[in-house]
């Protein structure tokens, strides 16, 4: 298989999938749109944060917004008149939309803008059942209000085998 090549799943083999295809396909389709760049830094386990380069953007001209987990950050700034006195313009100043979708159980924190980044807090906070626990030897949740002593009992009579 070349570079060029790649595998492809057809739709008609997954019954009730259609959102993941979807958002496969809008992942792929913004995967080269690298403006305003960005980075994601993991701060520990369950937090990141989120950092978008937008100078020359206030806080008035940023969007924020969550949404069915998905993440999307628009900057629309309006455009200067002063157009043709440049002479070389190598800051862009276009208006731009990113989305990030979210797993979920990531939540939002909140954000802040300063010297041109902007960050965003980001934590997995996972629900008490889906947390890892440990598992202790001997103990069964479901027989915590039985007698202890039909547990003796059983181990009793192993121990004596």
């Amino acid at each position: 298989m070349t570079n060029t090549q790649s595998i492809v799943y057809p739709r008609s083999g997954f019954i009730g999938f259609d959102h993941i295809f979807d958002q496969l396909e809008n992942i792929h389709k913004h995967a080269k749109d690298t403006y305003p760049p960005h980075n994601v830094v993991k701060e520990e386990d369950m937090k990141f944060v989120l950092e978008l380069a937008v100078a020359g953007f206030k806080e008035e001209h940023i969007d924020i917004e969550v949404k069915d987990h998905v993440l999307t950050i628009k900057g629309d700034r309006p455009q200067r008149r002063e157009q043709d006195k440049y002479v070389h313009k190598g800051i862009s100043a276009r208006n731009w939309k990113k989305s990030f979708r979210l797993s979920e159980y990531t939540e939002v924190n909140g954000a802040d803008l300063q010297d041109g980044i902007l960050t965003v807090e980001l934590e997995v906070v996972l629900p008490k059942e889906k947390q890892p626990r440990k598992i202790l030897i001997g103990q069964n949740e479901e027989n915590e209000n039985d007698n202890n002593s039909t547990k003796q009992g059983l181990f009793n009579r192993s121990s004596n085998r």
